[in-house]
C-alpha cells in the first residue's frame, strides 16, 4: 500500500513537469529581491515619481497590470499597476518596468515581465 502511494505521487509529479507553463503558474517568477539602492538610476527616478503620484512621462504609466502570466503573487484584478522605467538609447518604452501593488509593494523587471524581483526599500 505504501509503495502504491509513492508510485502515485511520483506519477503526479512527473505529469506536472509535462504540462507547459505549469511551473510558472505554481511558483511565480517574482524570485529574489533587489535593494532600492541597487536599482538603475532611471528606476529609482520612476519609483520616486510613483511615490509622489506623478506626473508620469508615459501615457501608459499607472495602467492596470493584469498579471496574466501569474508571475507575481495572485491578487484581485486591479491590485497591480505598471510604470515605465526609461531605458537610455531606446526610443520606445523599452522593457523595464516597476509594478506597484496596492498593498505597498514594488517589483522590478528589466526583461518585459519575464522575471520580477521585489524591491526592498
Amino acid at each position: 500500500m505504501r509503495l502504491a502511494a509513492l508510485l502515485v505521487a511520483a506519477c503526479l509529479a512527473l505529469a506536472t513537469l509535462a504540462v507547459p507553463g505549469y511551473a510558472q503558474k505554481s511558483s511565480p517568477a517574482a524570485s529574489g529581491t533587489l535593494a532600492e539602492t541597487r536599482l538603475p538610476r532611471e528606476a529609482r527616478a520612476t519609483l520616486e515619481l510613483i511615490r509622489k503620484g506623478g506626473p508620469y512621462p508615459y501615457a501608459r504609466d499607472g495602467a492596470l497590470f493584469a498579471n496574466r502570466e501569474g508571475r507575481l503573487p495572485h491578487q484581485p484584478r486591479g491590485y497591480y499597476r505598471e510604470f515605465t522605467v526609461k531605458t537610455p538609447g531606446v526610443r520606445n518604452r523599452g522593457a523595464r518596468r516597476i509594478i506597484w501593488g496596492s498593498g505597498g509593494e514594488y517589483y522590478y523587471t528589466d526583461d518585459h515581465y519575464n522575471h520580477f524581483r521585489r524591491i526592498l526599500e
